[in-house]
């Protein structure tokens, strides 16, 4: 699996782009990440769009790229009601109005996207940091996309946000422990394929302690 790593804005979410036809997130900088795209694939050949979560930092700029590629985007289906919500997507807190389109895909628990002829994604429900937040596993080369669930080096996701739970992201955390990952794609922060079972294992150490 080919993944290209995009991070364009200061406070943007990370973007991955997959075998040149599926983009993971699209962050706030719309101009800056078109224009990576386009550097490594025909735009036209984008197929679909996976949001992780609503939040605006992963989700400002997916209608224009949608727009100028033809992709379609996909997201949770406990999510899709709040990309229009300015507080539950987080617009209001970086300035903007939520972004007003609708998704083509939604998305549940063992969903299967292909990415290549042996090669698929599986959408794995992780509420916590948002009601439908999602992490993606790429069984062939061990690789998690885990959104703002987990982060390098046992940070997680905050739950302080309307929508988030520290109970659900704790048992969420619980259903990543259980996977073999060699390649971490976090949604913020440096891609890591440094012992990233035991990673996550201080992730779910830090949310449990949090319960406390």
């Amino acid at each position: 699996m080919q993944v290209k790593h995009f991070n364009i804005g200061l406070y943007d979410a990370n973007s991955y782009l997959i075998n040149g036809k599926i983009l993971i997130d699209t962050g706030m900088s719309t101009e800056g990440l078109i224009s990576a795209i386009s550097e490594n694939i025909d735009i036209k050949d984008l197929e679909l769009i996976i949001l992780t979560h609503c939040h605006y930092d992963h989700t400002a700029s997916a209608q224009e790229i949608a727009n100028q590629s033809g992709a379609k985007i996909a997201i949770h289906k406990e999510d899709a009601p709040f990309l229009k919500n300015d507080r539950v997507s987080a617009s209001a807190m970086f300035g903007y109005k939520a972004p007003a389109f609708e998704p083509d895909i939604l998305l549940s628990e063992g969903d299967k996207i292909p990415v290549s002829e042996e090669e698929e994604l599986e959408v794995i429900h992780t509420p916590g940091h948002t009601p439908g937040g999602i992490c993606l596993y790429e069984t062939k080369s061990k690789s998690l996309f885990s959104g703002d669930t987990v982060f390098p080096n046992g940070s997680i996701g905050r739950t302080d946000f309307e929508g988030g739970s520290r109970s659900q992201l704790t048992d969420s955390i619980n259903k990543l422990v259980q996977l073999d990952v060699k390649t971490l794609y976090p949604g913020h922060g440096e891609v890591t394929s440094n012992d990233v079972n035991t990673q996550i294992q201080f992730s779910l150490r830090m949310s449990k302690s949090m319960l406390l």
